[in-house]
Formats: structure tokens, C-alpha cells, sequence
């Protein structure tokens, strides 16, 4: 999937994945990880999520990475703060006390960059990605975040009827991706509200993955 797509999406506000409100599956599956406080927590292709001042109030360090530089402008005009900006490497970084957002293709995002995570939300980037794309990002992620404990969350639904993103990311496949490096439990599946785009039944699903 080629970057102009995103940025196309952005300048047309066409952000259908963007919630006005902290996500509720986070709200209420993040303590699972038992994580202490300021733990540092990874949230890829993280967008303008209200996600990230959920967690940053809650007393969490927080890094992210997304494509669009006007969706992090976004994300800190939003939160109030004005960050400070560095240019590393390929990429731009936005820094403000304990948030840091980088500005480029997660896959130039090093694991020096990012520093030591102890977790990682993926709410909106892997079924973000087509098949192809999905395999080198989670060796990548995994790669990235030392494999750290992950709050994963995915959707299953007829893809034959409706087209991605975001994309069906079945079971069998979150095992096949992560079981080399995690136990993986299923903490949540539950049916979308209204369908899939309101095109075809959906069930979002909330995975744990624990380092092995």
C-alpha cells in the first residue's frame, strides 16, 4: 500500500478509523498487561489517537510512529502542548515530556530510535496492511520492540464483501505471525456495532500477547 494513499486519506478527511473518544477496548483490556507506572508504552501508526492522552494520563511513557505529519500536528495541538521537532535520520520526531511521536514509514523507525518498550497497542496498524505487507511488519515490531507485550486488536469479517482497510485479520493468522515468540490469549471477541462499514458483520477482537 503506497504512502500517497494515507496521505490522500488524511487531506480528505476521510478517517474512518479515527475515534472521538479513547477506545474502549483499550479502557478496559490495557491493566491485563500489569504494567508499572511510567512504564514505556509503542503505539504504531498511531495517527491522532485519543488513545495516547488516555495513556498518558494514566501515568505511561508513550511512543508512536505515523505516516502523516499533519495527523501528529494534530495529535499535539489536540493534547495542548507544543512539542519540540528533530529531524533523525528519515525521520521527524516530536517530543514533549514523556510523549514522543516520530513522523515517517515505520519501517525506518530503529530500535535504538525507540529505545527500551515494555508494551506495545496495536489497535489501527496491523489491519491497517494488505497480507504481503503484514508479515514484514510484525518481524519488524516484534524486531523493534524486543518483542515486548502487546494489546493487540483485530477484526474477522467476509472480506469478499467488503474491502480493507481496515483489513480481516483472522485467528489463524495472529498465531502465525506471533506464536514463535508468544503466548497469545484471546481476551475479547465481540461483534462491531452496526456491521463492518455498516457493509457486512464484523467481530473486533482483543489479543494479549505475552513474550514466551
Amino acid at each position: 500500500m503506497e504512502a500517497n494513499y494515507w496521505h490522500d486519506r488524511w487531506a480528505s478527511k476521510r478517517t474512518g478509523w479515527h475515534q472521538d473518544e479513547p477506545n474502549l477496548l483499550l479502557v478496559n483490556h490495557f491493566p491485563s498487561l500489569s504494567l508499572l507506572k511510567p512504564a514505556h508504552v509503542f503505539v504504531p501508526l498511531c495517527g491522532k489517537t485519543k488513545d495516547i492522552g488516555w495513556l498518558l494520563n494514566e501515568g505511561y511513557t508513550v511512543s508512536g510512529i505515523e505516516l502523516n505529519e499533519s495527523a501528529v500536528s494534530a495529535l499535539f495541538a489536540e493534547l495542548n502542548i507544543k512539542p519540540n521537532i528533530e529531524k533523525q535520520g528519515d525521520l521527524l520526531c516530536y517530543t514533549y515530556s514523556n510523549l514522543t511521536v516520530y513522523v515517517g514509514d515505520v519501517f525506518s523507525l530503529s530500535a535504538d530510535q525507540l529505545g527500551d518498550v515494555d508494551a506495545c497497542y496495536d489497535r489501527a496498524a496491523l489491519v491497517a496492511l494488505p497480507p504481503a505487507m503484514r508479515v514484514t511488519y510484525t518481524q519488524h515490531i516484534k524486531a523493534l520492540t524486543k518483542c515486548a507485550p502487546q494489546l493487540l486488536i483485530t477484526f474477522t469479517y467476509d472480506q469478499s464483501l467488503v474491502e480493507g482497510p481496515p483489513h480481516s485479520v483472522p485467528a489463524e493468522e495472529v498465531t502465525r505471525h506471533y506464536q514463535s515468540a508468544y503466548r497469545i490469549q484471546s481476551l475479547s471477541a465481540l461483534p462491531v456495532k452496526d456491521g463492518l462499514k455498516g457493509l457486512t458483520e464484523a467481530i473486533e477482537n482483543v489479543w494479549h500477547l505475552q513474550p514466551i
